[in-house]
């Protein structure tokens, strides 16, 4: 039944995702001043939602694996984080690509790129430390900690376009900033199937980690004997 879900819920944002990519080239016109290049404002933007969307479920599952010992908040937790990543990745990818347009430079140490760098690199950490402790309740209380103070980044990133005079636009979604409605609605609407994307691959990130404790625990009992 689960699985029937998953299949469903992929095949909804596939949809989804396609019938947005259709309107974006054909429905919407070429911003005035970045030109073709600007529609990528709505993967870019909903990829930095969805990865912080999952770096806060992490924050939420760690606290919840500390009170109360439970692996299943630790393997929301480690799901939550790769998967965030991914779309961290994503962010940061497609940030460069406009970039190499607009600027043509495809970095710079700006505020806001160089805190989103080290904010995934700090949850790429995360990942190596679960990989250096090998008993599961340890590299579990290690890893809620790592992420807790991971996410302590995160309000960092988003705000330092307010706090600081950077070279990275202004918010498009507030503020200075803002952007024409048909362009908004569709960086709102095409976030839901990148959520549904990300929702899909943490279940099943989930149901591989129950199955690898599964098989952690059957081979101590092996090597018990």
């Amino acid at each position: 039944m689960r699985e029937k879900i998953l299949y469903g819920l992929g095949a909804l944002a596939a949809v989804l995702l396609t019938h947005n990519i259709w309107k974006m080239l054909t429905g919407l016109p070429d911003e005035a001043f970045q030109g073709a290049i600007f529609r990528i404002i709505f993967f870019h933007v909903p990829a930095a939602f969805t990865c912080f969307a999952c770096y806060f479920t992490s924050l939420v599952a760690s606290i919840l694996y500390l009170k109360s010992k439970q692996l299943k908040y630790d393997s929301l937790s480690v799901s939550t984080i790769e998967v965030g990543l991914a779309f961290g990745a994503a962010n940061l990818i497609s940030g460069m690509i406009w970039a190499r347009i607009i600027w043509g430079i495809w970095w710079t140490w700006d505020w806001r790129l160089t805190s989103s760098l080290i904010c995934w690199l700090l949850y790429a950490g995360y990942l190596v430390l679960r990989r250096a402790v090998e008993e599961p309740t340890e590299r579990a209380r290690l890893s809620a900690v790592m992420s807790i103070l991971s996410f302590s980044v995160v309000p960092f990133v988003f705000f330092s376009i307010k706090w600081f005079r950077t070279q990275h636009p202004q918010p498009v979604l507030y503020g200075e900033g803002k952007m024409d409605s048909a362009y908004r609605s569709m960086l709102y609407f095409n976030w839901l199937p990148l959520l549904m994307v990300a929702v899909m691959l943490v279940a099943v990130r989930m149901m591989q980690e129950r199955r690898q404790r599964e098989i952690d625990a059957l081979r101590r009992t092996v090597h018990a004997f």
